[in-house]
């Protein structure tokens, strides 16, 4: 890359219209590989449960599929939802990755559940409550097992582990993230509060300064703005608030009522939040970017498009790449 940062891809593996999940794990090897020829620095798999729309349920063996089909970009879980999951294995499955991939392997960690309330009780079905513990908790324990902090050993041992990574929107999760010596990701894709995005990176190099601070963003190019913002129109996402206090982001009304039903909770409040979705030119985007840059102590960017359309996101990724290559030139000449 011809910028000051470095610049990654979140894919969730969307499921098109009228396409199977073998063709969203088709077109996702297609994109992984594009984007290390074009030199991104890591491509992360996100997860989702029980969703018409998304083919990425388990991170971890879309890792080991995708290894020995690329060399150099390193692949990533963006991220595993740990409250589903006993920290051991977690941390066997990222060991057993590292050790195949060679130095290429990043495990990014998120606290929701990705997915709705019925997707959860299956997931939990033989998780008990009362030992589980906080996500803290969790998260600390899985760390004291990467780390041999811990009395039971995790095998295999691995000679180059992975990255580790906390994905969060608030100064809690990314003074978590800095407490564990671990690296931070803002999801601002999810979280539009510009002030809480300032507060918490912040805090996070404050405490942590030699950890890697990531803003994730949505992006969204077309060859005019006009373009562009009718392709983001139909974008949103709300902050759902339950009788029990519990928040969840969800992406429109009808989800959030279907949420609660499944949950057997009161809705206490719906609020539609701002979205931060970079849209225009690529020229436009790739300011917007810089503007970032300059404005927070941010190291890296990574990049989701929430389009399903597997051509007008390789489209999206060309644009963006053609106009990197024009600043390239610039800056040689």
């Amino acid at each position: 890359m011809s910028l000051k940062y470095n610049i990654s891809f979140l894919d969730k593996c969307p499921i098109a219209n009228n396409e199977s999940s073998e063709q969203a794990f088709k077109h996702t090897l297609e994109l992984v590989k594009k984007l290390e020829i074009l030199g991104f620095s890591r491509y992360w798999l996100a997860e989702h449960h029980a969703s018409e729309q998304y083919a990425s349920t388990s991170p971890e063996l879309l890792i080991a599929w995708l290894l020995p089909q690329t060399h150099t970009i390193r692949l990533g879980s963006g991220g595993v939802m740990l409250q589903h999951y006993s920290p051991y294995k977690v941390a066997e499955n990222f060991n057993l990755l590292a050790t195949l991939g060679k130095n290429r392997v990043d495990l990014g960690v998120g606290k929701a559940p990705g997915g709705m309330p019925v997707s959860t009780k299956a997931l939990q079905y033989a998780v008990n409550p009362s030992q589980k513990g906080t996500f803290q908790d969790q998260l600390t324990l899985l760390n004291d097992y990467l780390q041999g902090k811990s009395s039971l050993t995790v095998y295999p041992k691995v000679e180059h582990p992975a990255e580790y990574f906390l994905l969060g929107s608030s100064e809690e999760s990314a003074l978590l993230a800095a407490k564990l010596n671990w690296n931070f990701v803002f999801a601002a894709h999810l979280n539009g509060d510009i002030e809480k995005l300032r507060k918490s990176l912040q805090v996070f190099k404050q405490k942590a300064p030699q950890r890697t601070a990531i803003i994730a963003l949505q992006i969204i190019i077309a060859e005019t703005e006009k373009h562009a913002n009718e392709l983001a129109k139909d974008l949103e996402v709300w902050t759902l608030e339950l009788e029990d206090g519990q928040r969840f982001k969800v992406l429109n009304k009808a989800m959030a009522d279907t949420f609660a039903q499944q949950a057997n909770k009161k809705i206490i409040s719906l609020v539609k939040e701002p979205l931060t979705v970079l849209k225009g030119t690529a020229q436009q985007v790739i300011s917007a970017l810089d503007q970032y840059y300059q404005n927070f102590p941010v190291d890296e960017f990574i990049l989701d498009i929430p389009l399903a359309d597997h051509k007008q996101r390789q489209h999206i990724l060309d644009l963006l790449i053609q106009h990197l290559t024009q600043i390239k030139h610039a800056v040689a000449s």
